[in-house]
């Protein structure tokens, strides 16, 4: 790992956000490295104890603002730390992201009421939440949706099933996305999202089943049968549930799983050369062959692309300028990019990097799960085009300004 950010960073980090990506690189020696291998042996095991040691620190209360508790830095702040936590373990970055998605959401939608018991409680670090949108059989698309909130009095009945739920299992609360109204509604007003505790009656998990990457990292199946909560917990209003899922996508879900790719992409450059340029070859080592020189070059400008695609979109963000699109392509980006890097990485593995337990392989495995949530790449690309033949809709990010008090970027590094 690297104490010291990159210099193509520069225009982006303030001096706190040296600090903090000084902390972080601390928090992931101490912390995060000793627990790989325990999540790695154990699959099927859920990991507990780096989420809750990320909430003591106040970590998911990264961008939330001061008033509810929350450190109130940002949305740089929020990649530095998912990035540096994700170069040495992507699971564990993909624990701290899951949950900061929520938190937008109620954020952005909930009353007054709803932050101060929520928001508090996250940034207090005795609560983590989740975000229940994708289903069974609709997967991410929102209009498919089958879970049903019927109205009863003072209270709605919520039944149906979701599934790939991060941080399904450590959650306290779910922010669950239902239909509201009859078949045949767009969906634009037919859905709805409500607060669900997660020790509601009615409200059960299926076992967790270890996914191919990310382990320790929890994304299960949500029940609902049956289960009654207040209309206070309503998020925002009746029949604005897809307004509350897609924000919470394009403002949190993408830039968060781009900060993920980019952990494993770093992670990727790092693995791969040390490998190169130790293993022996003829009366030098691989590294020294232009061949290898040359797949090598390759990854790094992936991971220089990604690296300032990354940051700058999320700058953009706490600049308070309308960014959905640099946001949108920032994921798709992301993504492509790093998961070319780990084939190469792979293949310049050879033999050793599928019959061992080197770490390339965890790292191929591990950015197989940025792909789908918050949009597959055909969806990223369709927005993208609606933003190429001015057809989009709603700006969320100039809706939502970013809440920040932290510094504008400090031209000198070595100020921080």
């Amino acid at each position: 790992m690297s104490t010291t950010p990159p210099r193509a960073l520069t225009p982006y980090l303030a001096s706190d956000h040296y600090w903090l990506w000084n902390k972080a690189e601390c928090f992931a020696v101490e912390h995060v490295a000793p627990g790989v291998e325990r999540m790695e042996a154990n699959p099927d095991r859920i990991e507990r104890d780096l989420p809750k040691l990320m909430a003591e620190i106040g970590w998911f209360g990264v961008a939330i603002p001061k008033q509810y508790g929350g450190m109130g830095a940002g949305h740089v702040a929020k990649t530095v730390l998912i990035h540096r936590t994700a170069v040495v373990s992507a699971a564990t970055a993909a624990i701290l992201q899951a949950s900061l998605i929520p938190v937008g959401a109620i954020q952005n939608w909930g009353t007054v009421d709803q932050k101060q018991v929520y928001l508090t409680q996250v940034a207090d670090g005795s609560l983590l939440p989740s975000i229940a949108v994708t289903e069974p059989d609709a997967g991410g698309h929102i209009g498919g949706i089958e879970t049903v909130a019927e109205r009863r009095g003072d209270h709605w009945v919520i039944n149906g099933i979701k599934a790939h739920i991060g941080n399904s299992h450590v959650a306290g609360l779910h922010v669950v996305i239902a239909r509201t109204a009859q078949p045949g509604v767009p969906a634009s007003k037919a859905l709805t999202a409500f607060l669900v505790e997660h020790d509601r009656k009615g409200v059960t998990l299926a076992p967790h089943k270890a996914g191919l990457g990310l382990h320790g990292f929890t994304a299960g199946r949500l029940q609902l049968d049956h289960v009654r909560v207040p209309a206070t917990n309503v998020l925002g209003e009746v029949g604005q549930g897809l307004d509350v899922a897609q924000s919470s996508s394009i403002l949190y879900g993408r830039p968060n799983l781009t900060a993920v790719s980019l952990g494993i992409h770093e992670a990727l450059v790092q693995t791969t050369a040390d490998y190169l340029s130790t293993r022996p070859r003829y009366d030098g080592h691989l590294s020294d062959h232009p061949v290898v020189r040359d797949r090598l070059g390759a990854i790094q400008h992936r991971y220089q692309t990604a690296l300032t695609t990354a940051y700058s979109a999320v700058h953009l963000r706490d600049r308070l300028v309308a960014c959905d699109a640099e946001l949108i392509s920032a994921k798709h980006a992301g993504h492509q990019l790093a998961a070319a890097s780990a084939q190469d990485a792979m293949e310049l593995h050879g033999a050793y990097a599928v019959n061992s337990k080197c770490l390339v392989q965890r790292l191929f495995r591990d950015i197989q799960h940025t792909y789908a949530p918050a949009g597959t790449g055909e969806f990223q690309r369709k927005q993208l085009a609606n933003t190429a033949l001015g057809t989009g809709q709603v700006e969320w990010s100039e809706r939502f300004a970013a809440e920040t008090t932290w510094s504008q970027p400090h031209p000198d590094p070595a100020a921080a």
